[in-house]
């Protein structure tokens, strides 16, 4: 108000010209003769913007402001305001925009306002085709409503973030590694590269938070040295930030979205998660990637995934005809091959559904159930 007076005077003392005056207040002339003319005729009341103190004729009607806040109450209580609004749009014929949600969430007090977020931190550039680098790690979490927490297994492509294998299972590990490799190298092909952290399945670390010793490869090093896919250690938290992001989106959803579904077994929740929930997720987070096309390498053919993507372990036959892995005894059955193999070295696999094999070089000599019975007499039985 003072510096329209100020300038006004200055311009009726004609010490500045209209198109000057204009430009001091930061306004058009067309403007500045609007503001003037309404201050003669009205005085310090023209100036003041009409708008104050009416409702807007876009708000909406309180109806419609207390029919989402009741959904939010009784269906969606502890959704993110954008998980929220997701579901509003794809199950409610919902057609305002996130802003106008999170504003309405925020101002009834249902959620409370996101903390300020740290310094900014640069990305690590993606790779331009899929397949050229694949995350997995494991996260522990109540994902179900009822139950001990459990560990989720994801996989996911680096290019576009879109995951590519996720399950829940009672304890990450090696089984659950080749468990996730197997589901997406049979649908994808072979990746360039695989980026894990370095658990002790992973890798073998000599010095608490050192190198790894890529001399000694776990199993799942010798599994993809064996296909010839480059295994990658992380050796930090933010070397890991794509995969990690992911999880605190997944955490946030997924048990959200089970608890929606009442679905409170492991089970149950794996087919979900697989038809259900990934499709979905990717449909909503995943990227296009740099460059069209993709980097997997179809698999060979004759390349028998289970037996690779599995526990190998060298043993020794006993006299009784017998194999003793991990405090099972497994019996070796009446072979073509020879009448015994007593004393000869053999290797044991355990495949990750729990259940073995043995085999005398290239040969299988005997299949046997997580118990450790022989497949052949349980189904002669």
């Amino acid at each position: 108000m003072m510096s329209f007076l100020n300038v006004l005077s200055r311009y009726e003392a004609s010490e500045i010209s209209q198109m000057y005056a204009a430009e001091l207040l930061g306004v058009c002339e067309r403007t500045f003769r609007r503001w003037r003319d309404d201050y003669e005729e009205e005085g310090d009341a023209g100036l003041l913007d009409g708008r104050l103190g009416k409702a807007s004729g876009k708000k909406a009607p309180q109806s419609e402001r207390d029919e989402v806040e009741a959904l939010y109450r009784k269906r969606y209580q502890g959704f993110t305001a954008r998980h929220f609004h997701d579901h509003l749009t794809s199950h409610h014929n919902f057609t305002r925009g996130y802003t106008w949600t999170k504003a309405l969430l925020h101002s009834t007090g249902l959620l409370q306002k996101a903390k300020t977020r740290g310094a900014h931190r640069r990305k690590r550039p993606r790779r331009p085709l899929p397949g050229m680098l694949l995350h997995q790690d494991g996260s522990r979490h109540q994902w179900l409503a009822q139950g001990p927490a459990l560990d989720l297994i994801v996989t996911m492509d680096d290019a576009t973030s879109g995951i590519l294998s996720a399950f829940l299972c009672a304890e990450e590990g090696t089984a659950s590694t080749f468990r996730g490799l197997q589901e997406v190298f049979e649908k994808h092909g072979l990746p360039l590269a695989l980026y894990t952290d370095r658990g002790s399945h992973y890798f073998h670390t000599p010095e608490a938070g050192g190198k790894v010793d890529k001399t000694n490869p776990t199993q799942v090093g010798r599994a993809l040295a064996h296909l010839e896919v480059e295994h990658i250690p992380a050796y930090s938290p933010q070397a890991r930030g794509r995969s990690e992001r992911a999880f605190l989106t997944l955490q946030d959803r997924l048990p959200k979205e089970l608890a929606l579904e009442g679905i409170v077994t492991m089970e149950a929740a794996n087919v979900f998660i697989r038809d259900v929930y990934v499709p979905a997720h990717n449909a909503r987070f995943a990227i296009n990637p740099e460059q069209e096309g993709a980097a997997f390498v179809a698999l060979a053919a004759g390349v028998d995934l289970n037996e690779i993507l599995c526990l190998q372990e060298d043993r020794k036959v006993g006299n009784d005809n017998c194999v003793t892995f991990h405090k099972l005894t497994l019996q070796i059955p009446e072979s073509p091959l020879r009448p015994h193999f007593v004393k000869t070295n053999v290797k044991v696999r355990q495949y990750h559904d729990g259940t073995h094999a043995i085999f005398h070089g290239p040969r299988c000599i005997g299949r046997y159930d997580e118990k450790g019975a022989a497949a052949q007499a349980k189904k002669a039985a």
